[in-house]
């Protein structure tokens, strides 16, 4: 009797080490996971895509913005050309431009292309 209360007792205690010994694996995994985690960001941080981006972006909204407020209706035409232009564009060129964009942003490019 005392023997199988032994045995028992080993198995408990060597089972419970085993498991304190996966947790501390699983741990160590997690924190060098969290680690590469923050290299990836810090290195996006100083990169200057994202800026680049959102500058070509932009330059099409200042335009329109000027051609509107100068009352120039030359600057009208030509924007409306500008998109009129842009819309006409391969469905290829326009996935490509759209998905360069979401992955600079992180963001799903398939999602809005599926839904025109």
């Amino acid at each position: 009797m005392w023997l199988s209360a032994i045995k028992l007792a080993v198995s408990a205690g060597s089972k419970i080490y085993a498991n304190k010994q996966r947790t501390k694996m699983a741990m160590s995994d997690a924190q060098l996971m969290h680690a590469s985690r923050g290299k990836l960001l810090e290195s996006r941080q100083s990169d200057w895509k994202d800026e680049f981006i959102l500058l070509l972006l932009s330059v099409p909204i200042v335009m329109l913005g000027w051609s509107v407020w100068s009352d120039n209706p030359v600057h009208m035409e030509k924007m409306e050309l500008f998109f009129i232009h842009f819309g006409n564009l391969p469905l290829w060129y326009q996935t490509i431009f759209v998905g360069v964009i979401a992955s600079v942003y992180g963001l799903k490019a398939t999602h809005l292309i599926k839904n025109k």
